[in-house]
């Protein structure tokens, strides 16, 4: 059976405003390119009691989660610490963690011409970057060697933990999934169709969109209304979403319902 999928964004920027997300549209980006959907997000500050009730609950579920953000060695970073809190488990710092960040760190130091000094107190530092949860597992970071870690919980669920910095994370992310769910991929085993609709309201529509659900087990119906598109005006997308071919067959039954409506249509869409 297919996982659900969900997406854990951390990180005051965020929820202040000062940034905005990229990560969600990019998750949804990568997942439908395989066939798969995003089932739920969260977002959260810099808060170490929300973020352990979110972890906590991803972890409680049986979702492929995937959590951006905060896992640096800076004081306003708490997604390490939360996740071991979650868990119930010590930090520690991972071998293999270990030996990646020490590898950066003298690349770096080449790099700038300057000695290696692992002893110095800022390298000492930069290992706390390497402290998990007990248990977990790495995720391979091919951009700057640093890298993320994953978790499991009790009944199955997985989080992949991975920084805020898109270009780190994205790369990583697409990793998870090509190395660990390639056994899940549908690729082009889903299909949205929709037409856009004008002179109808949402409330006289619902029956039919009632009976076709009804009638196409594993389809979706959906409505989205507008007000003000700017090209549009004011219209309602009207469609149904799923697999390939029960999609085309409740949309062919949606397009011949409609025709109880003193309706005008517009373009249909196809993703």
């Amino acid at each position: 059976m297919t996982p659900a999928f969900g997406l854990i964004i951390i990180g005051d920027e965020i929820m202040s405003g000062k940034r905005q997300d990229k990560h969600m549209p990019q998750v949804i980006t990568l997942l439908n390119a395989r066939g798969l959907s995003l089932a739920w997000a969260d977002y959260v500050g810099d808060v170490p009691e929300r973020i352990v009730a979110s972890l906590q609950r991803a972890l409680a579920s049986s979702d492929v989660v995937f959590c951006c953000g905060g896992i640096g060695a800076t004081p306003d970073d708490h997604t390490r610490q939360c996740a071991a809190r979650a868990l119930g488990v010590p930090l520690v710092l991972h071998p293999q963690a270990k030996r990646l960040i020490q590898e950066r760190i003298q690349d770096t130091a080449q790099e700038q011409g300057l000695a290696y000094e692992p002893e110095r107190p800022d390298n000492l530092h930069r290992l706390n970057m390497g402290t998990f949860p007990e248990g977990a597992a790495i995720i391979p970071n091919p951009y700057n060697k640093i890298p993320g870690f994953s978790c499991a919980g009790p009944s199955g669920a997985v989080v992949y933990f991975v920084p805020g910095f898109p270009v780190m994370a994205w790369p990583m992310m697409e990793g998870v999934l090509d190395t660990h769910y390639s056994a899940y991929f549908r690729r082009n085993a889903y299909l949205e169709k929709s037409v856009i609709v004008w002179g109808a309201m949402e409330a006289a529509l619902t029956p039919l969109m009632e009976r076709i659900e009804a009638a196409h087990p594993g389809v979706k119906v959906f409505s989205l209304p507008s007000v003000d598109h700017p090209q549009w005006g004011r219209h309602i997308e009207l469609g149904v979403k799923g697999e390939p071919a029960h999609a085309e067959q409740a949309y062919q039954a949606l397009r011949h319902g409609l025709n109880e409506f003193p309706i005008e249509y517009g373009p249909e869409l196809v993703r």
